[in-house]
């Protein structure tokens, strides 16, 4: 039994994507992905100072990986 049956860290996605692609991903890009997906998420401490400020898009290619590693660690 995979001892990420309810997920796995921020870290662990990070580390497959980077062993399966070479790609490094950002914990913005996780969540966002993780967001589209409708999957639980922690509060975040982290805000943007102002209601309007820009956060950068998740690439398609970086999108995609994050997919699979999330379908790897069974959480989609």
């Amino acid at each position: 039994m995979s001892r990420f049956k309810k997920g796995a860290t921020y870290e662990a996605i990070k580390d497959y994507v980077k062993e399966q692609t070479g790609y490094k991903v950002s914990s913005l890009y996780i969540a966002q992905v993780k967001a589209k997906h409708g999957l639980d998420m922690r509060e975040n401490f982290n805000l943007p100072k102002s209601e309007d400020a820009r956060q950068p898009k998740c690439p398609a290619e970086k999108e995609k990986a994050i997919e699979d590693a999330l379908r790897h660690f069974q959480m989609i």
